[in-house]
């Protein structure tokens, strides 16, 4: 797929502007609402991360696609989750992108400690302060101190659950016309992980940020994790 290769260049671009190794970087292809062939193409690719953003397709989808393939994938859910389909997630997918509320990670908790298992998660944050965006609400914790405690706060409950395995944190950039613009939004990102993980001594090594339109600029700012869909796979099927 000459798309990935291109994808590739790109985020090889990136890290040579901030001297970053392109290795540290995790392509995530996010293949909600594709066909099993699209991601069996990009596996042939070269591609191992797939992000997937509905349940209902990943409990059809992510089966029959494993059933094809003679190599290992990792499946990422980046969509958000709904309580009620909690249960349905630690089968299915690797990594959750879209931890993000403390009602949420509780229940997803439970059904891992009710299968002896654990799952890496990473938490959203939502620190754009879109009101329509999910995510713990982080928007201005530098500068106003009762959001940052309340995010704190909801980090050490969530760090406290059993199953968690909590890598890192994820934010959605809001759609804007001039990409420069998301920028500090990821920049504002990275800062809060690295004062969690200051605060709580512990490693936080993954940051999910950046896609199709914005992920060069995410890479620039720390981003681990970019996951990208129509520069992929074209545009998404309606």
């Amino acid at each position: 797929m000459d798309n990935v290769a291109q994808v590739q260049q790109r985020i090889a671009v990136a890290c040579a502007n901030v001297n970053r190794d392109p290795a540290e970087i995790t392509l995530v292809a996010v293949s909600k609402k594709k066909p099993r062939a699209a991601i069996l193409a990009a596996v042939a690719a070269g591609l191992q991360h797939f992000g997937e953003n509905r349940v209902e397709e990943s409990q059809v989808k992510i089966p029959e696609t494993v059933d094809e393939l003679d190599v290992p994938v990792t499946w990422h859910m980046v969509g958000h989750i709904q309580s009620r389909k909690t249960r349905y997630i630690p089968p299915l997918f690797d990594v959750v992108h879209s931890l993000d509320s403390l009602k949420l990670a509780e229940k997803l908790s439970r059904k891992l400690a009710d299968d002896n298992d654990t799952l890496d998660v990473l938490l959203q944050m939502n620190v754009a302060g879109e009101e329509q965006k999910y995510g713990f609400e982080a928007s201005n914790w530098q500068q106003d101190s009762a959001v940052r405690e309340q995010v704190w706060q909801a980090v050490k409950q969530v760090l406290d659950l059993p199953g968690l395995n909590v890598r890192g944190l994820m934010t959605m950039a809001p759609i804007v016309d001039d990409v420069e613009q998301t920028r500090p939004v990821f920049a504002d990102l990275a800062a809060l992980r690295d004062a969690l993980a200051a605060d709580f001594d512990i490693e936080l090594p993954d940051l999910s940020m950046g896609m199709t339109d914005d992920y060069p600029v995410a890479i620039e700012e720390g981003a681990t994790l970019v996951r990208v869909g129509r520069a992929i796979f074209g545009e998404r099927n309606q």
